[in-house]
């Protein structure tokens, strides 16, 4: 199994040395759904810019399936997810999913097909008439989810996809989640929502002022009673102290 994302000694740093990043690597295989967890202000958004070709890494070396995420045809096979998705409101989801279809290239045809196995995998169906502006805050994030992958791409990358949602949300996103998986594609998400990477995560890694501070396979600690993904992840951060 290839490596999705391969990021190698990669380093931000901001215009009056605001430093984001320090020698950040980290390589997420295909098929496989990674957590990217952090507190705020660890650099988990500066990462993901980086991913998606948005910003420049100051030094080091990154590849987005195989390819620099600059080129136009490695984005094509990114699906991106922001933390807070912004839609014409007057729009619904059909209307919304053609739209994106056309700035796509995507043939009449391939759009309509399209459209119908996302509201199926998003479950969406049943309110296709609605405009968007009567959709709750979990159903505008499936309505998110479909338009990142209409273009069927190998890697979606999701930014805190489960904030502010109800727990039946949040189920929804993560089975949303598993199907991607199962179909072989690559899920990489930012969270600090630790039940969430527990739960659906494979792999996950654990971002401190830019740097690495710990990667593992999710089962490591999972399961074992006092030592789980709360306890690593307080422990990391340097809260785990006050917390024994």
């Amino acid at each position: 199994m290839s490596d999705a994302i391969v990021m190698n000694a990669l380093a931000k740093t901001y215009p009056g040395g605001q430093r984001a990043l320090n020698d950040l690597t980290l390589s997420v295989r295909e098929g496989e759904i990674f957590g990217f967890l952090g507190p705020n202000g660890a650099g988990k958004t500066t990462t993901i810019k980086i991913l998606l070709g948005l910003l420049s890494a100051t030094s080091g070396d990154v590849r987005v399936l195989g390819g620099s995420p600059a080129d136009p045809e490695t984005r094509q096979q990114v699906g991106y997810l922001p933390e807070v998705a912004n839609y014409y409101e007057f729009m619904n989801i059909r209307e919304l999913l053609r739209f994106y279809g056309a700035l796509c290239g995507m043939s009449a045809q391939d759009i309509r097909k399209r459209t119908e196995e996302m509201l199926e995998l998003t479950g969406l169906t049943e309110h296709v008439r609605k405009p968007l502006k009567t959709y709750s805050k979990g159903m505008l994030q499936r309505a998110g989810i479909a338009q990142s992958l209409f273009h069927d791409p190998d890697l979606l990358i999701l930014d805190e996809p489960t904030t502010g949602l109800d727990p039946l949300a949040r189920i929804e996103v993560r089975e949303v989640m598993r199907c991607l998986r199962e179909a072989g594609k690559t899920v990489f998400f930012s969270s600090h929502e630790l039940s969430e990477a527990e739960t659906v995560c494979d792999r996950v890694g654990i971002l401190k002022e830019g740097v690495l501070r710990w990667c593992g396979p999710t089962s490591e600690v999972v399961g074992t009673g006092e030592r789980n993904l709360e306890r690593v992840f307080l422990d990391i951060i340097g809260d785990g102290e006050n917390r024994k």
